[in-house]
């Protein structure tokens, strides 16, 4: 069987569901996903099977104006994620339609990703009715000449499956890029700290989960099979470190328990997980905090 694999970007605004689309995609959660925007940061990818072509999505963080470095920093990843990608695959939510930031984005892709090959995917179209899609899809086409348009539900899994098919038929012909049950290429400390790091945005609200970042600081796989896992999460002001810890240290308990749950599920073996909370006025501006993240310092500049 000839084998095809390549580079699937999926690009959008915050909250636009690309997260909610890549793990629906891979069939297992891979990327953070909150009602917050701007969550996912590095350039996560998911790896998927269709058939005979191995697709690797890169999850992009959402295009928007950036105002601080790490803004900067998570959008220069996202137009470096959109150029180095084979196909291109812009969501648009179906209940805002063609918005300033849609349109930021498409000048966006003829300027930084002339050539790419992009797909459209309407998501969320059960919040609009038929008529109103329609409408959409013809005006979204008439402003960008994408190669196929997709009506999709990412959350309830509607369309998801005639994307995937359609990207697995059109990558390049090729061996496969990962092994066959890889389904990302972060390390497992990357995916632990991304999902205690998930459990704080929801459990916080604000600006806090912006000014917050979770490193794996210490990894042991011990004898018994578990794992033992040491985890600091980093705020940039004192107050912050109280209100992440709660009262009695309530807050910080129920993050590290729903996280270590979270995170035996995906090893599929124990875990013993313990979260310090440390202060640290500039992480914002700390090149290897950046690179923990998988971004480039340089590019928040």
């Amino acid at each position: 069987m000839d084998t095809r694999a390549g580079f699937v970007a999926l690009i959008g605004e915050p909250n636009a569901g690309k997260s909610t689309l890549l793990n629906a995609m891979v069939g297992a959660k891979v990327s953070i996903v909150t009602h917050k925007v701007q969550t996912t940061r590095a350039r996560i990818r998911g790896i998927a099977i269709e058939g005979p072509a191995q697709i690797v999505f890169v999850d992009t963080p959402g295009l928007f104006r950036p105002r601080r470095r790490l803004d900067r920093a998570m959008v220069a990843a996202a137009w470096g994620g959109a150029a180095d990608a084979d196909i291109v695959v812009l969501l648009v939510e179906a209940h805002r339609g063609l918005t300033d930031g849609v349109r930021a984005i498409l000048d966006g892709l003829r300027e930084r990703a002339q050539g790419a090959r992009v797909a459209l995917a309407i998501n969320k179209i059960d919040r609009v009715k038929a008529p109103a899609l329609l409408g959409l899809s013809a005006e979204l086409n008439a402003a960008f000449p994408f190669e196929r348009t997709f009506m999709i539900s990412a959350a309830k899994g509607h369309g998801v499956a005639d994307l995937k098919a359609w990207l697995g038929a059109e990558l390049p012909a090729g061996p496969w890029l990962y092994p066959e049950d890889q389904i990302a290429d972060l390390p497992l400390r990357m995916i632990a700290a991304e999902i205690t790091r998930e459990k704080l945005t929801l459990r916080l609200h604000e600006e806090i989960p912006y000014q917050l970042t979770v490193e794996t600081e210490r990894w042991e796989d011990r004898k018994d099979g578990s794992v033992r896992i040491d985890q600091v999460i980093y705020v940039a002001r004192d107050g912050h470190r109280g209100i992440v810890l709660g009262r009695g240290g309530e807050t910080a308990k129920a993050v590290g328990q729903a996280a270590r749950a979270e995170i035996a599920a995906f090893l599929g073996r124990p875990v013993h997980l313990f979260l310090t909370v440390k202060v640290r006025p500039d992480w914002l501006e700390e090149p290897e905090r950046y690179s923990e993240m998988g971004l480039d310092f340089r590019d928040g500049g």
